[in-house]
């Protein structure tokens, strides 16, 4: 039951008790119940005002999301390119991965390095060297 099916209600109650008239108790009932019968239509134009502006913000929420998808979708395909060039230029070289012994951090490396016999860590500076036959088909050296 709604508030406007409440305050109908209390109007029949009023009419019921059959008050006299003319005395203040019936009009302070009746003032009461026309004061909460107003409330009760603000309320429910309120309410209608809200389920408006709910559908609105839906229809709203669905264009963002449409210009959204097409925004983003550029980006997302410029995204997915560099990340194939950047596969593509990995497939092409092998790399390499040690742990420093100095900082114990992973440093990773290019067959250029195999060739020189050594490589510096960019973390500590420290200077490792190895022999180009100890590293086993891209195997990490230890």
């Amino acid at each position: 039951m709604g508030v406007s099916e409440k305050v109908a209600y209390l109007k029949g109650l009023l009419e019921g008790l059959k008050l006299d008239e003319d005395s203040d108790n019936a009009k302070v009932f009746r003032a009461i119940v026309d004061v909460m019968d107003e409330v009760a239509l603000e309320i429910e134009d309120l309410t209608d005002e809200v389920r408006e502006l709910g559908d609105g913000l839906d229809v709203i929420s669905d264009d963002l999301s449409d210009v959204e998808d097409l925004v983003f979708e550029d980006e997302d395909d410029e995204d997915d390119e560099d990340e194939d060039d950047e596969e593509d230029e990995d497939d092409d070289e092998p790399v390499y991965a040690t742990t420093c012994p100095e900082c114990e951090k992973e440093i990773f490396f290019d067959e250029t390095y195999i060739e020189d016999g050594a490589i510096t860590c960019p973390n500590c500076g420290a200077k490792l060297e190895f022999d180009a036959e100890d590293i086993n088909g891209g195997e990490d050296e230890d």
